[in-house]
């Protein structure tokens, strides 16, 4: 006689914490990537204080919606 095939009860434990886990992976890179993007932003302005100049900071000309 053939045994029964035992039901694998962790498969959809195991893909849901997958799924979580990518998804908490994904938000440290984007975090990440935010992060550098905003300490490079600032160490470019920092620099440019630093050297003397007085207009470091870029005039936003966005129409302001008035």
């Amino acid at each position: 006689m053939t045994e029964p095939v035992p039901q694998d009860s962790q498969t959809p434990n195991s893909r849901r914490a997958t799924l979580v886990a990518l998804a908490v992976v994904l938000l440290l890179v984007f975090g990440g990537l935010f992060l550098v993007r905003a300490l490079r932003h600032m160490a470019q302005i920092q620099d440019c204080a630093i050297s003397g100049r007085s207009n470091c900071t870029p005039i936003d000309t966005s129409p302001s919606g008035n």
